[in-house]
């Protein structure tokens, strides 16, 4: 196994640490929204350097090009619900703002794309990630981050920002789904 699937599959093993950590939060001394934050972090920086260093040394694999973006999902998916979950049950107002609404958007437009990919693999086409699904990952996984370290802090502003963050990664989720769409319609709609 190739270096970026080694860190593909590091993601992986991070996401069931997670899980565990905050099922466990109320056995938890310490706070254990950073520690989620921090293995948070860690996995976000392993989805960049298995990507960069995949490219550089031209080492790109069927693996790969199967685990990393199911790896993707599995950890933002998964984190949001948890996040969703947290805040509902502890806090209120501006501060419980990760709704399950969100989730279920986010959710919905990964469950299209990796659809369209099932379609385009049958026709043996390999579809990439745009570049709106890139800047969509990255803002998303931004915002998480804010909302494992910042977000606990209750102060009205600090509220306001982590909203318009999520606003933002709401955005770009439906963006580039759509924009995901326009450009595979006729693979789509194909056999209609």
């Amino acid at each position: 196994m190739n270096l970026p699937n080694k860190l593909t599959m590091v993601r992986i093993f991070i996401i069931p640490l997670i899980v565990i950590i905050y099922l466990l939060q109320n056995a938890i001394n310490w706070n254990f929204l950073v520690i989620i934050g921090i293995l948070f972090i860690l996995a976000s920086v392993t989805d960049y350097l298995d990507g960069y260093i995949a490219r550089k040394r031209d080492i790109v694999t069927t693996f790969g090009k199967f685990i990393d973006p199911l790896a993707d999902k599995l950890l933002v998916l998964g984190t949001l619900l948890m996040l969703s979950d947290y805040y509902a049950n502890n806090f209120t107002g501006l501060t419980m703002w990760m709704p399950f609404w969100v989730v279920l958007i986010i959710l919905s437009r990964e469950l299209i794309v990796t659809s369209i990919r099932l379609v385009a693999v049958g026709e043996g086409i390999i579809l990439h990630a745009s570049k709106w699904g890139k800047y969509k990952t990255a803002f998303t996984m931004m915002t998480l981050a804010y909302y494992f370290f910042i977000m606990p802090m209750d102060v009205l502003w600090i509220n306001i920002i982590g909203v318009v963050f999520v606003s933002i990664s709401v955005l770009l989720t439906i963006g580039s789904g759509v924009d995901y769409f326009l450009k595979n319609k006729d693979l789509i709609l194909k056999s209609y």
